[in-house]
C-alpha cells in the first residue's frame, strides 16, 4: 500500500466525517426551529385560552392554579412598571434640581447673568463679555 493510497482513503474517511457532522448539524439546527415554533404554539394556545376564561367562554376550575400564577404575576409586572415610571421621574427630578446651577457655573451667558448686561448696540454683543473677549477682540478687529 502506498503513501498516496493511505492519504486517499484518510481523505475519503475526512469527507464522509464531515458530511456526517454536517447532516447531523442540520437536523439538530431543524429540531431546534421545531422546538421554538412549538413553545410559541403553546404560548398562543395558553394567551387564546386565558383569554377565553377571562371572558366566561371557558370554565376556570380545571385550570384555576395556572389563571391565578398569571394573574399574580400580571400584577407584579404591573407593579414593576409603575415603580420605573416613579424612579425615571425622580431621576428627571433630581438631574433638573442638580443642573440648575451648573448651567449658570459653566456658561454664564446662558444664566441670570448673562440677561443683566447690555448689548452693544453696533455689535450687538454684550458690553463686558468677560474676561479674555478683550484680547480675542484686539485679535479679530474688523477696522482692519
Amino acid at each position: 500500500m502506498s503513501v498516496v493510497d493511505q492519504l486517499a482513503r484518510q481523505a475519503s474517511r475526512l469527507a464522509n466525517d464531515v458530511q456526517v457532522s454536517l447532516k447531523r448539524a442540520r437536523v439538530e439546527g431543524e429540531r431546534r426551529l421545531l422546538q421554538r415554533q412549538h413553545r410559541a404554539a403553546l404560548e398562543d394556545l395558553g394567551l387564546r385560552a386565558y383569554d377565553l376564561i377571562r371572558a366566561g367562554e371557558l370554565p376556570e376550575a380545571p385550570l384555576a392554579t395556572e389563571v391565578a400564577a398569571v394573574d399574580r404575576k400580571l400584577i407584579e409586572l404591573e407593579a414593576k412598571e409603575r415603580e420605573i415610571t416613579q424612579l425615571q421621574e425622580a431621576e428627571e427630578a433630581k438631574r433638573a434640581e442638580a443642573s440648575g446651577g451648573d448651567v449658570d457655573t459653566a456658561f454664564p451667558m446662558m444664566g441670570d447673568r448673562g440677561a443683566e448686561q447690555s448689548a452693544d448696540p453696533h455689535h450687538g454683543s454684550p458690553v463686558n463679555p468677560g474676561p479674555g473677549w478683550e484680547a480675542t477682540e484686539r485679535f479679530f478687529r474688523s477696522d482692519r
